[in-house]
């Protein structure tokens, strides 16, 4: 059975799945984050960090997407554990 947990975006660790429910903010920030494809429904992984843990590395649509920390706080998502 799958649980799910919200979380902003910068608490995953790498390797966890999870789906985007909402991104918070407004203006330029908040539509560059939607136009990369972090809109609500999309599902993520992490794939690595940087060594200070900015920038977070994520897999989504088939490309991978950095953000800094900053950006990544701006996304609600529901974690997926098995």
């Amino acid at each position: 059975m799958t649980e799910f947990v919200d979380k902003t975006l910068n608490m995953l660790e790498i390797g966890q799945k999870a789906r985007v429910i909402q991104v918070k903010g407004q203006g330029s920030s908040r539509k560059r984050l939607l136009d990369m494809g972090m809109v609500p429904g999309t599902v993520l992984s992490v794939t690595k960090k940087a060594p200070l843990g900015d920038p977070v590395d994520f897999k989504l649509k088939g490309y991978n997407l950095s953000l800094r920390k900053q950006e990544a706080k701006m996304v609600i998502v529901e974690v997926m554990e098995d």
